[in-house]
């Protein structure tokens, strides 16, 4: 409204200043944004660490291992953690009050360890890493009481270990066993279990709430959604130095006991060691890095297994590097035909066999290594060979021969292993061999079988085309189809 003897210019510069003065102020209030905007921390600008670019996926418990898709270690089975790039070393400072740091070889990474509530096969109520892990040497395994594969066996070998130990479990080293079926193993089942392998004082059988064993498990890389998958491994860790590694739970107990040694002395811990390294060294560090088959992507229970080349076993007369073809058949032939002994061995019937004209010759092989009275592992492999039979049909007996070897021909008779066949009802193709002790010995060290002690003998198959020369191993409680398939893909060139 015109103001009462304003003139037309006084308006206009009145319209002029109102207008400069709103300007003004959307100017002040932009800059008043941006020097906010300015001031924000640094660390909010920056992108949270599920933003930021992951380089690649590696395995806390061996950090060679890498990868540029997420899924388990080839390996141990642990889930492959995320390495992000600038990603710093996580410090105490960033774990809750629930759980502690346990470093690893890789400074990128950490192994977190909860605090878990758990209960002992007492029923005594402890929490997982400062009454059982801080400040220890620590050898830990999974198992669940109901199960009638591998548990009992690994349990028994991890009672080995224990007694070469002595008195230093409970002292300065720590054994726990895991249960990863928390809802049945309650403690008294889990006693009952310890007292089937008189299991001695400092090693603990953990168990507790379901939701809190799988936090646990997952933590430790031990968890699966199905309890029959669950790792056959041993972790061995040194609280106290930072440092972890893991091993086969069917290894060698004094291989066992010798890594455990060589991580326990990372952190000074060498009084009243047990085992000596020197010479033993192969064989935990065979131990150490968990044999699988470059298809299979995680080590189960079901699912480990070796495929490498049995070379380091057959001499280079059994080989060729001839390509396969005319030719090549005939010299692999006359290479295994020179090396292996065709020695008179009995089989399950008492019918005599020469070992390489009647078994070997021209066939697909599988043999492995066993004792009657075993009780051990020995069970387990012999029933998951029988499934692998069943997988071949037909073929067992024709194409392919299983062959099972005894490593103690004393006490294995020809009726004894008639019996062990019959177990596990073995059809006609697979023979179980038995003979003088003499000739099993040399058949038995021709084929890297051959153990002072029989409780030590091989858990792993060996898997053959005499005719074309391909062998492997394969670890015995591989899954069974797995196993099968190995065979198959040698049935289809003898068939071609």
């Amino acid at each position: 409204m015109r103001k009462p003897g304003a003139s037309r210019k006084e308006q206009r510069m009145n319209s002029r200043r109102v207008i400069e003065s709103a300007l003004s102020a959307i100017m002040l209030i932009a800059s008043m944004l941006m020097l906010t905007a300015t001031a924000r921390p640094a660390s909010a600008m920056q992108k949270s660490p599920s933003q930021k670019k992951v380089a690649y996926y590696t395995c806390l418990m061996d950090t060679e291992v890498k990868s540029r898709a997420p899924g388990k270690c080839p390996k141990c089975g642990m889930t492959l953690k995320a390495v992000r790039l600038d990603t710093r070393p996580t410090t105490p400072a960033d774990l809750s009050d629930k759980t502690a740091m346990s470093k690893v070889t890789d400074p990128n990474l950490s192994l977190r360890i909860p605090n878990t509530t758990i209960y002992d096969q007492d029923g005594k109520r402890l929490n997982f890493y400062t009454d059982l892990v801080k400040g220890k040497t620590v050898a830990i395994n999974f198992i669940f009481t109901t199960c009638t594969t591998i548990c009992p066996p690994m349990t028994a070998n991890f009672r080995k270990v224990q007694q070469e130990l002595g008195d230093r479990v409970g002292r300065d080293i720590e054994m726990i066993s895991i249960s990863v079926d928390p809802a049945t193993d309650v403690p008294a089942r889990m006693k009952d279990y310890t007292s089937k392998f008189n299991v001695g004082p400092g090693w603990t059988f953990v168990t507790g709430s379901k939701l809190e064993i799988n936090e646990l498990l997952k933590a430790l890389g031990g968890y699966t959604g199905d309890r029959n998958n669950h790792t056959p491994i041993i972790l061995v860790g040194n609280e106290r130095a930072g440092y972890w590694t893991r091993t086969y739970g069917l290894a060698r107990p004094s291989a066992i006991v010798n890594l455990i040694n060589q991580v326990g002395a990372m952190g000074g811990d060498q009084t009243g060691k047990v085992g000596t390294t020197e010479g033993a060294s192969k064989e935990s560090d065979a131990a150490m890095r968990v044999p699988l088959p470059g298809e299979t992507q995680a080590a189960t229970e079901r699912q480990i297994a070796k495929r490498t080349s049995i070379n380091n076993t057959l001499p280079s007369s059994t080989k060729t590097d001839q390509p396969e073809g005319e030719g090549a058949k005939g010299r692999s032939a006359t290479g295994a035909a020179s090396y292996f002994p065709n020695l008179v061995l009995l089989t399950q019937d008492n019918q005599p066999v020469h070992f390489y004209d009647d078994l070997l010759k021209g066939k697909i092989v599988v043999i492995n290594f066993i004792f009657t009275t075993c009780t051990g592992i020995c069970p387990p492999m012999t029933a998951n060979l029988a499934k692998v039979q069943s997988y071949l049909s037909d073929h067992v007996g024709r194409e392919v021969n299983f062959i099972s070897i005894s490593v103690d021909p004393a006490t294995d008779t020809p009726a004894e292993m008639k019996k062990y066949a019959e177990r596990f009802k073995a059809k006609p193709g697979w023979y179980f061999l038995t003979g003088s002790k003499e000739n099993i010995d040399k058949v038995l060290h021709k084929l890297g079988g051959y153990v002072e002690d029989k409780g030590d003998h091989s858990t792993r198959l060996i898997i053959g085309n005499e005719a074309t020369g391909e062998w492997v191993k394969v670890f015995a409680m591989s899954k069974a189809d797995e196993i099968a398939n190995i065979i198959f893909k040698m049935i289809e060139p003898v068939k071609e």
